[in-house]
């Protein structure tokens, strides 16, 4: 038998499934491949996955027994939400005494449009508590059903603190063979009308979910592979099978994450923005200190409890059309139509003897549009559109062998062409072109900076999907900004989802919290991820203080296996080290030195000096950067201090060191952020508002820390 193990990621897309196998150990990928989504089989999308995992076994000659990891992302939540294929669901609200009327009102959530003319049916009954029985209950259930309900919510008001009565319902319910969920498996925020309306929307998917994650189950078991079958989350991890079929509504928008999850883990993004680009749009998400960010998702314009990457979607990417003023010479808008929806093929993918004595034209896309964009109409009738993959290509800013690399005799005839129609040249044509999709881009991006807080000097823009290298280049060139487009981009979110970790989040309503809530939380979060799915001794674990909206937060993230995500691929020089982190925090190696190191980690200071107004006026810059063994920058920030010590002169030393970083004004005292870094873990204490709450946390993150430990410990603001 062999030793080797691997990893298989497949992404189920609305047209293609794509599949991407992995080495365990490197993450190198050993092969990748792309067949058509089966809809229409009998046992749908699961057929897919079935054959695919079949050819790629085949075409690798490794053994089912060698697939430690699989994982698949899919659209069919959400696409069942935009299509309205969704159950309907009887809500059984719950409450008593004064708060009675209340929680019947906000349980009583009515039909949630999804698209035009498409709804989520919902169904309602409320129990007063005191009357609580399971004749009551059964009552309930009985009256929903008679109305048309085929799943069954219990929402309680208050049921975080004692779901005991919203337990009682869901097993009555599966007594008489009936789906059913409560709002506090769903969320154990107050707000009772939101966590209704979350769990509504999670209940209506789960008998589609349902079905379809057996099938892919049985698919995989069918493959002969034993490893559990993992499924994307909308948060860029991965759950078991077992929980989608309690939390479906987790998978929801799980297809923007896998590319996000991609950049994090298989290209090590510490703080980027992420442009996945295909032909008609482009995502665009932030990282920021290795995580990616998070926001509540709506549904139908409805806010819900559901955690899910903060992507903005702009229709701007390869295949995006341009429109032409002949009277000013130049072109004067870019999208948001693509050659991909107008049904043309591009003037970049097309040889030049079906240009040849080709003549511009103007057509409008799609029926009921008034916008007409140009395109290059052959002799034979055929038009091929002019794109931005085409200007790129054309102003040499997608390299040879990449996906989106065109004919370039077919691009500069096809240009040429046009600048002759408008009366200018086709570089200028095509830099006109560039500008108008890069300005459209930078107004996202610039919005994302102002959002996260994000310092440009520090950020890469990485590229990814098959236009990965018609945006980024042309992006980081003229805004002067770092970039790199992402290996294997067009398969950078299958990979994503071979790579994903699995992922736990707990969210609790508490004011001010103390020692013992943050223990609980953190004990609840490492309980829920080891049921999802990850081995205990892989979890590490976040807690964040949202003082705003009162919210206790822990976000554990593992791996399936006795792995932590970054594989030990031997350690790099210190010289190595350095010049990565002198990069990454934009310093001169000469202005950057080592300043610390505790086991797996180090710490590199660059500091420099310059001067302006004829050298009366002096600018100081200063930034740090922690980077691990293998040379991955994992914390950068500009103006950040440090301070290496044990864990027993902690308590000596990290007093002065806080009160050092503690910034005082007339109406508070603020304290900064802080990591600490020892052995292999990389603890985050961001977010914490006092003193206590971050001493408190350090304290329970360090308890089995060894005195003599050495320890890292950063402060920024």
């Amino acid at each position: 038998m062999s030793n080797k193990k691997y990893r298989i990621g497949i992404d189920v897309g609305g047209t293609f499934t794509d599949a991407a196998m992995l080495d365990n150990d490197t993450f190198d990928i050993v092969a990748e491949m792309k067949i058509p989504t089966t809809h229409d089989d009998q046992e749908g999308v699961a057929f897919g996955i079935v054959t695919i995992l079949k050819k790629i076994l085949e075409k690798t000659k490794v053994s089912p027994d060698d697939i430690t990891f699989i994982a698949h992302g899919t659209t069919q939540a959400t696409n069942a939400l935009l299509e309205g294929d969704v159950a309907k669901v009887g809500i059984i609200g719950m409450g008593t005494g004064m708060d009675a009327r209340n929680a019947d009102k906000e349980t009583t959530i009515g039909n949630i449009e999804l698209a035009k003319g498409k709804f989520l049916y919902t169904y309602h009954q409320f129990i007063d508590t005191k009357n609580l029985s399971e004749e009551t209950i059964n009552q309930a259930i009985d009256a929903l059903v008679a109305e048309g309900a085929e799943v069954i919510i219990a929402s309680e008001a208050y049921s975080v603190d004692d779901p005991s009565n919203e337990q009682m319902v869901i097993d009555l319910a599966n007594k008489k063979g009936i789906y059913a969920t409560g709002g506090f498996e769903i969320s154990q925020l107050y707000g009772l009308k939101l966590r209704t309306r979350t769990a509504v929307i999670n209940a209506s998917l789960i008998p589609k979910m349902m079905e379809t994650a057996d099938m892919t189950e049985k698919a995989v078991k069918k493959a002969g592979i034993k490893s559990q079958l993992m499924i994307m989350r909308a948060d860029g991890g991965v759950m078991s099978i077992a929980e989608v079929r309690k939390r479906p509504i987790l998978t929801m928008l799980s297809g923007l994450a896998a590319g996000v999850a991609g950049a994090l883990m298989y290209e090590k993004i510490t703080d980027g923005i992420f442009f996945e680009s295909g032909g008609t749009s482009t995502d665009i998400s932030v990282i920021k200190d290795g995580k990616v960010m998070l926001k509540n998702a709506e549904v139908g314009g409805n806010k819900t409890y559901l955690q899910s990457l903060d992507v903005r979607t702009l229709a701007i990417a390869g295949g995006s059309m341009i429109m032409i003023d002949k009277n000013a010479h130049k072109v004067v808008d870019v999208g948001p139509r693509s050659a991909h929806i107008a049904g043309k093929d591009y003037e970049a993918f097309t040889s030049v003897e079906k240009l040849q004595g080709g003549h511009v034209e103007s057509v409008v896309p799609k029926k009921g549009d008034t916008a007409k964009y140009a395109v290059i109409e052959a002799p034979n009738g055929t038009a091929y559109a002019y794109t931005l993959c085409g200007a790129a290509n054309l102003l040499g800013y997608v390299p040879e062998k990449d996906y989106a690399h065109g004919n370039q005799d077919s691009i500069k005839y096809a240009w040429d062409v046009l600048a002759n129609e408008v009366g200018s040249t086709a570089e200028e044509l095509a830099r006109q072109t560039m500008d108008i999709a890069l300005d459209k881009i930078m107004i996202i991006v610039n919005g994302l900076i102002d959002d996260y807080g994000l310092e440009s000097n520090l950020i890469t823009l990485v590229g990814g999907g098959g236009s990965g290298s018609v945006v980024v280049p042309a992006l980081g060139e003229r805004e002067k900004l770092k970039w790199h487009v992402a290996k294997n981009a067009p398969y950078i979110s299958t990979i994503g989802v071979g790579m994903a970790m699995v992922k736990e989040t707990i969210e609790k309503s508490v004011i001010h919290p103390t020692k013992e809530d943050i223990k609980q939380i953190r004990f609840e979060a490492l309980e829920a991820i080891v049921h999802a799915g990850a081995k205990e001794s892989s979890v590490d674990i976040s807690i964040q203080v949202d003082t705003q909206k009162n919210i206790l937060r822990a976000v554990a993230t593992g791996s399936t296996e006795l792995r932590s995500k970054d594989m030990t691929q031997g350690e790099i020089s210190d010289n190595q080290k350095l010049a990565n982190a002198a990069k990454a925090i934009d310093f001169a190696v000469s202005e950057t030195s080592k300043v610390a190191h505790a086991k797996r980690w180090t710490g590199f200071e660059g500091k420099s000096v310059s001067r302006t107004f004829f050298g009366l006026i002096k600018h100081k810059k200063q930034a740090l950067a922690v980077v691990d063994r293998e040379g991955v920058v994992r914390l950068k920030k500009n103006n950040a201090h440090y301070l290496q010590t044990t864990e027993q002169k902690l308590d000596d030393e990290f007093p002065d060191f806080l009160e050092d970083n503690t910034i005082y004004s007339d109406a508070n005292a603020t304290i900064p952020n802080v990591y600490i870094f020892f052995n292999e873990k990389m603890v985050d204490l961001t977010g914490f508002q006092t003193k206590e709450q971050l001493e408190s946390m350090m304290e329970s993150d360090l308890e089995l820390v060894k005195p003599e430990e050495t320890l890292i410990v950063v402060a920024y603001h």
